[in-house]
């Protein structure tokens, strides 16, 4: 990428957007633009071939999606897929017309098929059935992957594709309504250590595993993909390594300080029973990650704790 270009992150306040955003600037790249929701509307296709024309954007980072956790998915199926559906159609379609030297389209692990062989490697998708609790955001965010290889095959767009595993950090989502399990669980530790809570609730049995990159990592490889990677195939980021929720729910208890119980209620749904990458390709590439799970949990305990802390101030 020209150190001069002009970016575009989309999603650039959420998790993953704000973190490339950190990640460019270390790495000398300022003609930075982001635009938040109520800015452009990117389920609004004119508004989003406007904002082409205007703003002459050389790359794209399209992280913008609409994202949760398993409650979210199962509540709002249909906003998930025709958001998620609409706005990929927009943004590539916009990247096309107005000759972006280079995209690159965020897609998520969880898009796998559920019953996926293990480490799950890049070919794997679409072979199998999909985890029912997120169909609707897999199947929009699979139909992002595939315009991008399309348009990369029929018009030699520079479009590739990026496939990061479980995400935390700071700017995750601690709403127990829709967050995911690592935000969610952080946060239940620290609610129940405030209030002295005797102990915390767990959906399902603890056993499935799960695999989860720090989003400064994450980051990290999005801009070395957009630096090194031309290829038509996504590419798995992640760490290759994996936990199970019941020792991820310990962890998380030992480093909040909760010193009560935890209680896994097997009413509710695991989910997906193993989820982790094959990040052979990667590591090929040249990029592995740095960020250790228990300094990652430490350093997003951290940044929800200061979070909070400020939000006390504004009351």
């Amino acid at each position: 990428m020209d150190k001069e270009g002009r970016i575009y992150v989309a999603g650039h306040r959420g998790l993953v957007g704000s973190a490339i955003v950190r990640n460019l600037r270390s790495k000398g790249y300022n003609n930075i633009v982001g635009k938040t929701r109520q800015e452009l509307d990117l389920t609004n296709q004119e508004a989003v071939r406007k904002f082409f024309q205007e703003e002459k954007i050389d790359y794209v980072f399209f992280a913008a999606a609409r994202v949760g956790g398993i409650n979210a998915n199962n509540i709002y199926p249909a906003e998930f897929i025709y958001d998620n559906l609409i706005m990929e159609c927009n943004v590539i379609k916009a990247a096309h017309d107005f000759k972006v030297k280079k995209l690159l389209f965020l897609g998520s692990t969880c898009i796998y098929p559920k019953m996926a062989p293990q480490p799950i490697k890049e070919e794997y998708l679409l072979t199998g059935l999909l985890e029912p609790t997120n169909e609707a955001y897999a199947v929009a965010k699979i139909a992002g992957l595939e315009m991008c290889k399309f348009f990369k095959r029929q018009y030699k767009d520079n479009f590739i594709s990026c496939m990061p595993t479980n995400l935390y950090g700071p700017n995750d989502n601690f709403d127990l309504n829709n967050s995911h399990v690592m935000p969610a669980l952080i946060r239940k530790f620290h609610e129940a250590k405030q209030s002295l809570a005797d102990k915390v609730e767990i959906w399902g049995d603890g056993t499935p595993l799960r695999e989860f990159l720090y989003v400064d990592d994450m980051a990290d490889a999005c801009v070395y993909l957009m630096e090194n990677y031309e290829g038509e195939e996504h590419v798995n980021i992640g760490t290759g390594e994996e936990v199970s929720i019941g020792d991820l729910a310990k962890l998380i208890k030992k480093i909040v300080g909760f010193e009560g119980d935890i209680f896994f209620n097997t009413n509710m749904p695991n989910g997906t029973p193993r989820k982790l990458t094959d990040v052979t390709k990667l590591h090929e590439l040249g990029w592995q990650h740095s960020v250790g799970l228990e300094e990652g949990i430490n350093l997003a305990y951290d940044w929800f704790k200061d979070e909070e802390l400020q939000a006390l101030k504004l009351k």
